[in-house]
């Protein structure tokens, strides 16, 4: 009995999602089944209703996953399907919420296509302190000079050239990599920052 209202259960939010129209991107995060162990996720495409993942654990199908996407934010749901790589997990949301969500997902698609690093809206300034640390998911470090920040994302000088998407912190601060430019990388913020936080980054900066 608990098994076949699992199933009818999968199978109405598999309907459901068909209804919103998915958006090929890549978003980076974390997950939890109902281990509550987290693991690294990267959203191969999303709408208001789903969202596909590369992941390291599927879980089991109707289980339950906690996500917490760059940009997106806390996603709730179960496991719809698994993939070779990953699975697809359904989004409880009000109509409300799934709204904002479908606005985000729009802004995010056509940033990607745009090929823009960082959101334009914020204004971009040379910071006085500009020494800075970057350190890598596998522990790697590497000192370096800011180039110009805003609240979206830092320009760095750097010799090395982490490949397009790779996660990586500056200072405390989490983000990944977008642009490869002559000087340097891009860096894209996980989550847009406020003039506090940043002051806050620059006074612990130096090294």
């Amino acid at each position: 009995m608990v098994v076949a209202a699992e199933a009818q259960q999968t199978t109405e939010l598999t309907d459901q999602e068909r209804h919103f129209q998915r958006v090929d991107l890549t978003l980076f995060g974390r997950y939890m089944l109902t281990n509550r162990q987290e693991y690294p996720c990267q959203v191969l495409n999303m709408s208001p209703g789903s969202a596909a993942m590369v992941a390291p654990l599927s879980g089991d199908i109707g289980e339950r996953v906690v996500a917490y996407i760059d940009h997106v934010g806390r996603l709730e749901g179960i496991v719809l399907r698994t993939l070779d790589n990953g699975f697809v997990m359904s989004i409880s949301a009000t109509e409300r919420k799934r709204d904002k969500l479908a606005a985000k997902l729009t802004w995010l698609a056509n940033r990607h296509e745009l090929n823009l690093p960082e959101d334009r809206r914020h204004e971009r300034v040379v910071p006085r302190q500009r020494n800075a640390e970057i350190r890598l998911e596998d522990g790697r470090t590497y000192r370096t000079r800011i180039i110009d920040l805003s609240l979206s994302g830092v320009a760095i000088e750097l010799e090395v050239r982490p490949a397009i998407g790779t996660v990586l912190w500056v200072g405390n601060l989490r983000g990944r990599v977008v642009r490869h430019f002559d000087e340097g990388v891009a860096i894209e913020f996980a989550v847009v920052q406020s003039r506090d936080s940043l002051e806050n980054f620059l006074q612990g900066a130096a090294i």
